[in-house]
């Protein structure tokens, strides 16, 4: 499970990155990289990214139910 977390959230932070760019520069990292927004790689990423996102709501959630310190173990 931990593994799992930390893969999710570097898919989080490159997703991140992206933006930052797309919003910055209107340049797009992973299009560039796998050539283009319609190409299958891109698509898989961005696809990864936003399950990457949907995963760590879990973490996000259990936090609030309990006390920092446990919700940062899980």
């Amino acid at each position: 499970m931990r593994a799992l977390n930390i893969i999710t959230l570097l898919l989080i932070i490159v997703g991140g990155l992206n933006w930052l760019l797309v919003g910055l520069f209107q340049f797009d990292l992973v299009a560039a990289i796998f050539g283009g927004e319609q190409a299958l790689l891109s698509r898989i990423v961005y696809i990864l990214v936003g399950l990457s996102a949907l995963w760590q709501l879990m973490p996000l959630f259990r936090s609030f139910g309990e006390d920092e310190a446990v919700a940062q173990r899980h």
